[in-house]
């Protein structure tokens, strides 16, 4: 293991649409790490952010959507991950919020397709193997609560757990 490391921050924006709960997700392609499948709204970090991961999920909501910080409310991360991919460890901190009322959303992203989808679709769709097991982990147990979890993927899944300050 050389010790190569890829940061990335993902967001997940729901709100009440007429079908109930919707996740606004980004059909994603031309992406050099994740071929085309659905996900959060994020991206890499930069130099600047790299102890920052707020700062960079803020910075990739408003280039991929024109979303910023006051059209949310309760933007929290919420999960920490790692996977070990193509001889590199790679760390995503995915962050949670609500569309604030009011917001205004493009229709367009220059990252590919966005779209509502309602909670109950959310797992039948293609996702990146990490973003997967976060966003069924989030349904389950994680929109029910405010804990940080971090997760490490295997290949049968990934595994939480709630982090604690001592």
């Amino acid at each position: 293991m050389d010790g190569n490391l890829r940061n990335m921050t993902a967001a997940y924006i729901s709100r009440e649409g007429e079908n109930g709960r919707e996740m606004l997700l980004l059909y994603r392609v031309g992406s050099r790490v994740v071929a085309p499948s659905w996900c959060g709204i994020g991206g890499h970090f930069e130099k600047d952010e790299l102890n920052d991961a707020r700062a960079c999920v803020l910075r990739e909501l408003q280039e991929e959507t024109g979303l910023r910080e006051e059209d949310l409310t309760g933007l929290d991360m919420r999960y920490a991950c790692m996977r070990l991919k193509k001889g590199e460890i790679r760390q995503n901190y995915y962050f949670f919020a609500e569309l604030a009322p009011g917001a205004h959303l493009p229709q367009e992203s220059s990252e590919g397709r966005l779209a509502w989808v309602p909670y109950d679709r959310l797992l039948s769709l293609e996702m990146p193997f990490t973003a997967y097991e976060v966003i069924r982990h989030y349904l389950d147990t994680g929109r029910y609560d405010s804990a940080l979890y971090a997760c490490a993927t295997t290949e049968r899944g990934a595994v939480f757990t709630p982090l604690e300050e001592f």
